[in-house]
């Protein structure tokens, strides 16, 4: 059975492929101007921070795009309800159970790991807005609008509109 393919899809597989991109550059960048300012641990708080804010920016675009599967099926709103609220909850339960984790962590510089967390949410919503406004999707996507026989208003109705009298 071939499944619709949603136009949003093409848009969540291209802001992966560019945040992981970009993960990889602010990865490099981080450990450097991390290990110049605060040494090895300067390094190490860069890469998590990084990393963390990589794999919770990719948990929402890729659990919509999973639950997109199931676009065309009855259920398909409490599927796609269900996934990406549920991805939230276990965004924000990981996220204060590495918080949790990180704090008091005798290498974890504070500074370090601030900045480079805040860059990489900074850089994230930039890839968002240069992908939505660099991809030509309809504003009325994924949308079939009747055709003209479906309506009644097929070859035969053509010569009707232009008449000055009454219609049937």
């Amino acid at each position: 059975m071939n499944r619709p393919v949603l136009s949003s899809s093409r848009i969540f597989r291209t802001t992966l492929v560019w945040s992981a991109a970009a993960t990889a550059v602010l990865a490099v960048a981080g450990a450097v101007i991390g290990f110049a300012v605060a040494g090895a641990d300067g390094l190490w708080s860069a890469l998590v921070a990084v990393v963390l804010a990589a794999v919770f920016l990719a948990l929402t675009a890729g659990s919509i795009l999973i639950a997109n599967r199931w676009y065309g099926d009855p259920l398909y709103v409490p599927i796609f309800f269900g996934l990406v609220m549920g991805a939230w909850v276990v965004k924000f339960v990981v996220f204060i159970v590495v918080l949790l984790t990180l704090r008091g962590q005798p290498w974890l510089n504070g500074t370090v790991f601030f900045v480079a967390l805040v860059a990489s949410v900074v850089v994230s919503l930039v890839i968002d807005v240069v992908v939505m406004t660099r991809m030509r999707v309809p504003h009325a996507s994924d949308v079939t609008l009747p055709t003209a026989e479906e309506l009644g208003e097929g070859p035969a109705d053509e010569g009707r509109g232009d008449e000055a009298g009454p219609r049937d």
